[in-house]
């Protein structure tokens, strides 16, 4: 087992190697487009040529050039200047950019499924140096796809790719993708095993690939769930349709990349699970006078124009079913915002939708190093029973009790400066929240952790869901707000600076009076 994880991590890592000779002439933001593109089309003909195989072998040779026998069983039809083995043909040529252009374009035109999907004219339109490209092409010729179905490989060097590229666009860019660990939270926490699972910012897909993977962890059926999502910008519209394809995964991502709140796709759509990571803090996501009478805001304030969290809030739950599950991240400001915000928060936690907060690590995410939350919403914390896999679980009446949870000293390294969590401390996580859930009297508030608070102890808190301000801390004196404090600091060191600019400048006109000038 473990000579085959290396022999797997070295594909991986080989094709990186390659793929980075590239970085000269080509930005990661494009590039990571022309290296997955390529990677899904060696996959697709592979699996094309192995269907064809199989019509040959059933005596059905006469069909082996018709689409439909190929989508039926969802294969993708390739034409002749589509398969791999064409591409690899001529890899030497100088137009080999022009041929995978043309391959990428005819694959989506015969196959409706990958429509707007696939790179359109990136190889010939960024100029790629054909030795460079010729060498990758080598490189991923040696990935045999469908050599180890279970281990995934293809799917395993996809997620390995997406996580790598997010690492070399660093931060403001890389909002395409979701710590792996992250997403396997949420997922373990609000359970998708069957029904319609929606994200309204889906970047990447990473959301829907972890659903899939948890029914089948816990033995389910994938057909028993219904995948929905949008997402803002195109070329990342095309990772999360390539994403799923390469799975074999079906969903719906809308027509086309759309701003969600301008254009939303969904718009009658009830959802079950909502599993989400939209943009932190966006500025500016509606005009003054635009969606005021959104029906998404019905019954709340309208969301300011000044952030979107709240807006991105209000979309979500607008969207669950009457028994629906929410689990998305937050930056941490709109845990005990004012204003519009905090009548927002307030109507929340007295509509007993709120279900559990949690503060993640720092250094978790690779566009951002601030501390971010996971929420939960839960449009019924009172259901008594639910099914996952073999196991039935009962739930006591959590109404209007919110559990925080401080995860902030949990995590370990990863890629030297970030933080992930290992697959134990996600199970424990997740073990706390459902046993917090069920009816069996086993859960206990732990300082420094968690800690469930009645809806009045929130409300006393005038409807602050920061989790310091519930969760004992033993080594702090516990008249001290930690996050209270860090903003006073923050405040005091404003001003700190502003009086060492003022003497600075003071000093300065002292010795220009003098006839000296200090050039800095």
């Amino acid at each position: 087992m473990a000579k085959k994880e290396v022999k797997e991590k070295a594909i991986e890592v080989a094709l990186w190697e390659s793929a980075n000779k590239l970085r000269g002439s080509v930005e990661p933001a494009e590039y990571k487009h022309v290296v997955l593109g390529l990677i899904f089309l060696k996959f697709a003909s592979d699996k094309f040529e192995e269907h064809r195989q199989k019509l040959i072998a059933k005596g059905q040779e006469k069909y082996i050039e018709m689409a439909e026998f190929y989508n039926q069983n969802n294969v993708f039809f390739l034409d002749e200047v589509s398969r791999w083995s064409y591409i690899i043909k001529n890899s030497k040529q100088s137009d080999i950019a022009l041929k995978i252009d043309t391959a990428l374009h005819n694959i989506e035109k015969n196959n409706k499924a990958l429509n707007g999907a696939l790179p359109d004219n990136y190889f010939s339109r960024i100029g790629l140096d054909v030795t460079k490209l010729s060498s990758l092409l080598d490189t991923i010729n040696e990935i045999d796809t469908l050599k180890d179905k279970a281990q995934d490989v293809v799917g395993r060097v996809y997620e390995y790719f997406l996580s790598k590229f997010a690492l070399a666009e660093g931060k403001g860019k890389g909002e395409f993708y979701t710590p792996k660990s992250i997403v396997n939270l949420i997922a373990e926490m609000i359970e998708p095993y069957s029904g319609i699972i929606y994200d309204p910012a889906c970047g990447s897909g990473g959301m829907f690939v972890q659903s899939i993977k948890f029914i089948q962890a816990h033995h389910g059926n994938t057909r028993n769930v219904s995948i929905y999502g949008q997402e803002y910008t195109n070329t990342t519209f095309k990772l999360a349709k390539m994403n799923l394809a390469i799975r074999g995964i079906s969903g719906n991502l809308g027509k086309k990349a759309a701003d969600t709140f301008g254009d939303d796709q969904h718009k009658d759509l009830k959802a079950d699970f909502i599993m989400a990571n939209p943009p932190f803090n966006q500025k500016d996501w509606r005009a003054e006078n635009e969606l005021i009478d959104d029906p998404r805001w019905r019954g709340y304030e309208v969301p300011p124009k000044s952030n979107a969290n709240y807006g991105w809030i209000l979309n979500m739950v607008s969207k669950l079913s009457e028994n629906g599950v929410a689990g998305f991240i937050l930056a941490n400001g709109a845990l005990s915002g004012g204003g519009e915000e905090y009548k927002i928060r307030r109507k929340l936690i007295e509509n007993n939708v709120v279900e559990a907060i949690m503060v993640l690590p720092q250094d978790m995410f690779y566009t951002t190093n601030i501390s971010v939350t996971v929420w939960i919403l839960n449009k019924n914390k009172k259901v008594q029973s639910r099914s996952i896999g073999d196991e039935e679980r009962h739930y006591r009446n959590r109404e209007k009790e919110v559990l925080f949870m401080d995860l902030r000293q949990i995590g370990e390294p990863f890629e030297k400066k970030f933080i992930q969590f290992s697959g134990q401390q996600i199970r424990d996580i997740a073990n706390t929240y459902h046993t917090w859930q069920q009816d069996n009297n086993s859960y206990k508030d732990i300082s420094e952790y968690c800690y469930s608070a009645s809806f009045d102890e929130v409300a006393k808190k005038d409807f602050s869901l920061v989790p310091s301000k519930y969760i004992e801390f033993v080594n702090r004196d516990e008249n001290i707000d930690f996050d209270e404090k860090m903003q006073s600091l923050q405040t005091e060191f404003g001003e700190l600076l502003k009086q060492e600019e003022l003497s600075k400048k003071e000093l300065l006109n002292v010795f220009k009076e003098l006839g000296y000038e200090i050039k800095l």
